[in-house]
């Protein structure tokens, strides 16, 4: 029996995990992946395969059908975000599959905390600063306490992030038409994009899907509070890339945090990359060493179970 793991994070702790498929004389491959395989990649590999480990690769009815034409049984998408797979083209086929939800709150929170921070005061744009040029700067930021923050998703990234704004002092609008109140997170539920005009952080941790797809564009940015801070540790796509130039190019977006993009990895010719008090990240937000420890025992768990690996 042969299992395909293409999630970089696992990948990167993968001889950590290599006794657990030797011990159930399972073969492990391990390809070396940046960010995601081709679906001509993976159309030639996974009908050698019996299951798969899936990252943000492209799990399309045409890679599956290549999969299920072959060898394999099962898929499971390791993390959260379920965007990038056909799960119905996988029930059409007969392949069992499922994800690992609710995972990652904290470790995307801290991160999303992190980049409002890093806004909030610059100190990502010092350090750089300090690093490439020998400067000293000394710019002006802004303090939290009393500031407003719209979190965008209100699933378990959301709420984590709320605590954290909320621990920081901040008021917090939640947008989530699935809204749910929690004890203890102490939010005010608006509609979509109601009160962004009063907004100094904009935070996004909506999965994508076709009601998310480009939430904030052009209508948005018209009506968001001049100044405004952008933070996406959702999915790229959540934000339109045109619409958060223009805000910043105008000036009406002071500055983005970014750990997702709309095409990933971020093209060396981005016209992002001009906008020096950014912040980019490399779609990591969920990569801590405990945290893909505990998913991917999940991970390789459920996929066992479906694969009868006892």
């Amino acid at each position: 029996m042969r299992i395909l793991v293409t999630c970089p994070p696992m990948l990167g702790m993968i001889d950590e995990f290599r006794p657990i498929f030797a011990g159930k004389n399972v073969e492990l491959d391990a390809p070396d992946v940046v960010q995601t395989m081709t679906e001509d990649e993976l159309c030639a590999i996974l009908p050698d395969m019996d299951g798969w480990i899936i990252g943000d690769d492209p799990a399309s009815a045409r890679v599956l059908e290549a999969g299920a034409a072959g060898k394999l049984k099962a898929i499971v998408k390791w993390g959260v975000g379920v965007d990038n797979v056909d799960f119905e083209a996988a029930e059409r086929l007969g392949l069992p599959s499922t994800n690992t939800p609710g995972v990652f709150g904290n470790e995307v929170a801290d991160v999303a905390m992190n980049y409002v921070g890093g806004l909030a005061r610059q100190t990502f744009l010092i350090d750089r600063e300090i690093r490439a040029n020998n400067a000293w700067p000394k710019p002006r930021g802004i303090s939290l306490t009393g500031r407003k923050a719209g979190v965008i998703g209100f699933g378990d990234i959301g709420r984590q992030t709320a605590r954290r704004l909320i621990a920081s002092g901040m008021e917090v609008y939640a947008y989530d038409p699935a809204f749910t109140p929690i004890d203890g997170i102490n939010v005010t539920p608006k509609p979509w994009f109601e009160g962004v005009e009063d907004c100094d952080f904009l935070v996004f941790t909506a999965p994508l899907n076709a009601g998310t797809h480009h939430m904030f564009n052009e209508e948005v940015l018209q009506a968001v509070k001049p100044g405004v801070r952008i933070v996406n540790v959702g999915r790229g796509p959540v934000v339109k890339q045109a619409a958060l130039l223009e805000g910043l190019a105008s000036g009406r977006i002071h500055s983005a945090a970014l750990d997702v993009f709309e095409v990933e990895p971020l093209a060396a010719d981005n016209p992002l990359r001009g906008y020096e008090r950014c912040i980019f990240g490399s779609h990591n937000g969920s990569n801590t060493e405990d945290a893909v420890r505990r998913v991917s025992h999940q991970a390789i768990g459920y996929l066992f179970d479906f694969l009868g690996v006892k």
